[in-house]
């Protein structure tokens, strides 16, 4: 390949990368940590178990009726978790088309609770990974853009490093030359974790610019009609129109045992709600149908007033665009093979994390003035917007669980927003060097403040939570100590660094 082909190749790399890489930064962190996001459920919280079956579908019977009684106007549409995978409570979710929010239920003794549904802590970081703190949808869009970005720089990454692929795969140069071994770091992960990225590149501008993607064919070539005919690939059966007449529907327990007779082996997790008592409502039950398919989730739609069969959807059975659909959320979030694979995605996220900040590190480091004590200005805003944005996120959200197990009342956006404006100020005014000393011990005390803040909250430590069982509590718990530990073995680089690293960089004293 050319020169200057190459060259043009890594201008694309490099401006694509720190276009879109410190909000991809945001979204890898945030997201290898909600990988776990069943896991982190009740973390903050003394251990609650689940109650028997029985119990648990009265308990989300008396849920069902109460929203109603309460808000009639909720019969439309609305959701039911039942105890399980999704907490140790039924929790029902509803969105109120007036005030363009969704709300969520849940029963605290003899009362209802009502909350907005965003609401907790792992709500928020949920929301995070793909929006990066920024309004719901502006963020989403803004992510699929990035997305697209990040598959650009995929590209054009394996075509500059494929000229020494094989030469240079697990080079890892250790020694004085500081730029050399973050380049070689930077090349082997990005390249062998490459499918990962290739997923999620894909994925993630489907599952959040999908449906603008569909708008030219919309529009153009199907006449309107294309959504009208894509929709036995969004449900399991079509919705009906009410028919006017009221009807009571059948208890929550009655429908699920009507959906394991149409669908054997089916593990109900959840009950989607339409046209509530009216004589057509329709409810479709969703649960876990381990079968030899990347998709788990099988779905029974019935006639929620008669317990009539309308349609029961195996996965085997899955359309081709529900099954390309349903296949790239499982590959998205890792929603397949267990433990093993989730661990899996949370190593592959935190690498992919380091890939977009090594990638503006070494931006900064091919940039400055090497017979200059003082660097030019744009490589020090650069160095202190990455910073911010990066350490400020990781910051915020130790900040966020800190906070979700001392003090639950106060919002999970607030703490992180302060947390990490406060970061990004700090990062911008003091010189790079001590910033970035400055916020990894920051990411020190608030990541090993998270085991102490869980222990205060539940009553039960790191080594307790082993002794008892308490295998979620306790792997949150290690792995915020091995965080906390690897940004302290960061700061202490970041300070030798500074001292006796090249005079002549924005990351000197």
């Amino acid at each position: 390949m050319k020169a200057a082909t190459l060259r043009t190749y890594l201008s694309v790399h490099t401006w694509v990368g720190l276009v879109a890489g410190m909000g991809l930064f945001i979204a890898f962190y945030a997201g290898s940590i909600i990988v776990f996001v069943h896991e982190l459920q009740g973390w903050e919280r003394p251990a609650e178990t689940a109650p028997a079956r029985d119990v648990g579908f009265a308990q989300a019977q008396a849920l069902v009726e109460r929203v109603l009684a309460k808000h009639p106007e909720a019969d439309h549409a609305f959701f039911l978790t039942l105890p399980g995978e999704h907490g140790p409570r039924p929790q029902l979710y509803w969105y109120d088309e007036k005030t363009a929010e969704q709300h969520k239920f849940t029963l605290e003794g003899e009362g209802l609770q009502q909350a907005p549904a965003r609401a907790g802590f792992v709500e928020f970081i949920y929301d995070l990974h793909f929006t990066a703190g920024l309004p719901r949808t502006a963020g989403m869009y803004l992510f699929g853009v990035f997305c697209i970005l990040y598959g650009l720089a995929l590209v054009s990454g394996v075509v500059i490093y494929a000229p020494g692929f094989l030469k240079d795969l697990f080079a890892l140069r250790l020694g004085r030359n500081i730029k050399r071994m973050w380049q070689d770091a930077h090349n082997v992960i990005g390249m062998l974790s490459l499918p990962f990225h290739v997923i999620f590149a894909w994925s993630g501008a489907v599952l959040t610019i999908g449906f603008i993607m569909l708008a030219p064919f919309q529009f153009l070539v199907y006449e309107n009609k294309l959504l009208g005919i894509l929709e036995s690939d969004f449900d399991v059966a079509p919705h009906v129109e009410p028919a006017g007449v009221v009807k009571p529907m059948l208890p929550v327990a009655e429908l699920v045992r009507r959906a394991e007779l149409a669908l054997p082996g089916l593990a109900v997790e959840s009950l989607n709600y339409h046209e509530a008592g009216d004589a057509n409502a329709q409810v479709t039950l969703y649960g876990e149908l381990p079968q030899r398919q990347l998709n788990s989730m099988g779905g029974v739609a019935l006639n929620a007033a008669s317990g009539e069969l309308i349609k029961a959807l195996p996965p085997k059975d899955y359309p081709p665009g529900m099954a390309f659909l349903r296949g790239l959320q499982h590959l998205h979030y890792g929603n397949f093979g267990d433990m093993a694979v989730k661990w899996l995605y949370f190593v592959l996220g935190m690498a992919g994390a380091f890939l977009f900040y090594s990638g503006n590190l070494l931006w900064i480091e091919a940039r400055r003035k090497r017979r200059e004590v003082a660097q030019p200005r744009r490589t020090r805003v650069m160095a202190g917007l990455t910073l911010g944005v990066c350490l400020g996120c990781v910051a915020g959200v130790s900040a966020v669980f800190v906070a979700a197990a001392l003090q639950p009342s106060w919002a999970a956006s607030s703490v992180y927003y302060a947390v990490f404006f406060a970061s990004l100020a700090w990062a911008l005014l003091r010189r790079p060097a001590h910033a970035a000393n400055e916020l990894l011990w920051a990411c020190v005390a608030l990541t090993a403040a998270i085991p102490v803040a869980g222990a205060v909250a539940s009553g039960e430590h790191l080594f307790a939570a082993f002794a008892h069982g308490q295998w979620h509590r306790f792997f949150i718990d290690a792995t915020a100590l091995l965080m906390a530990v690897a940004f302290w073995r960061m700061a202490a680089a970041v300070r030798r660094r500074a001292h006796s690293g090249d005079p002549h960089s924005v990351w000197a004293i």
